[in-house]
């Protein structure tokens, strides 16, 4: 089972994430575990950076299709609008989601005042994690739709109100009905 998490900057997909495969006994590959290597060395958006990502998530995807089948992974990921980049690498998801079904998804939102106050958190940028509110704002115009949206196993999850472990309830509650 593949349960990809994803949402805009400071949403609280990782925080989730990590409550999320404590209760199902999964792995957790977080989007900025495969930016990282390329934000370190590379500059952003380079031809450099993209080939990076494609190679990283290469192979997070082959050991991910080598665990045993009853492991399921949850990915965090930041897919919006329609670019020839971002559709490439949602399609990537998507087959892997199809070697290793079911591929399920969740957009994870909160509402904007919910979304600044975490994307301006202390200790974002030490993670390279975006930590600027005019992003939110943006984000929350709706002009980029979230990847995944005609997926047939999706969840629209609204965190404003919810703790990481009760998000991750909700999802891991959903995942286990999906999967049935």
């Amino acid at each position: 089972m593949i349960i990809v998490l994803n949402g805009y900057p400071g949403v609280g997909k990782l925080t989730i994430g990590r409550e999320l495969i404590a209760m199902i006994s999964g792995r957790l590959l977080d989007i900025h575990s495969v930016y990282n290597v390329s934000f370190a060395l590379t500059e952003f958006k380079s031809p450099e950076f993209m080939a990076t990502v494609e190679r990283i998530e290469a192979i997070a995807h082959d050991l991910i299709l080598a665990l045993p089948p009853e492991v399921p992974v949850v990915l965090t990921t930041v897919l919006a609008g329609s670019s020839d980049w971002g559709n490439a690498e949602w399609q990537r998801i998507v087959r892997l989601g199809h070697e290793r079904p079911p591929l399920l998804v969740v957009h994870v939102h909160c509402d904007l005042d919910e979304n600044i106050r975490r994307i301006e958190a202390e200790g974002r940028d030490a993670k390279r994690k975006p930590r600027d509110a005019d992003m939110a704002r943006r984000n929350h115009s709706g002009a980029q739709p979230l990847a995944g949206m005609d997926e047939v196993n999706l969840l629209r999850l609204d965190v404003t109100g919810l703790s990481a472990t009760e998000a991750a309830a909700e999802i891991a509650t959903w995942a286990q009905k999906a999967r049935a």
